[in-house]
């Protein structure tokens, strides 16, 4: 049986291409092309899928062994042409370094597994990305 949470943020317009995101809670972002040091769409699409699938991999080998190194890098192409604009060739690298000994070897063998369960089934946006989920674009009525 598939359980439903709905999620919502909202966007408001500050200025020209500078834009505050609400989440649910009253938590504020601003971003956007023109926001100086922010980060732009695309970089929030990227940051997700890194943070979403780093998340799953923190959890389930931290409770090993610390971490004595945990980068992630998300890399992509961003295509555009007569088939509008969109991602390809999207790739997570992920350098993970735990201690010697029992506890980081424990920690070290769940990578693979901890990936894999991201990639399958627990981090929602990658998995929303691979499946190709549809995005409805609508005006609300007046």
């Amino acid at each position: 049986m598939e359980t439903v949470t709905p999620k919502s943020v909202t966007l408001t317009r500050e200025d020209e291409g500078v834009y505050v995101i609400t989440n649910e809670m009253g938590d504020e972002l601003r971003v956007g092309h023109n926001v100086e040091g922010g980060f732009g769409f695309v970089e929030l699409l990227l940051a997700a899928a890194v943070g979403c699938s780093s998340t799953d991999l923190d959890v389930m080998t931290s409770r090993r062994a610390e971490p004595d190194k945990f980068v992630a890098t998300i890399t992509a192409d961003k295509m555009g042409g007569d088939e509008g604009n969109y991602l390809q060739n999207v790739k997570i690298e992920f350098d993970v370094q735990f201690p010697d000994g029992e506890a980081g070897d424990k920690a070290r063998a769940r990578i693979p597994v901890a990936l894999k369960a991201a990639e399958d089934r627990t981090c929602t946006v990658t998995r929303s990305l691979s499946r190709g989920t549809p995005v409805e674009l609508v005006q609300k009525g007046e």
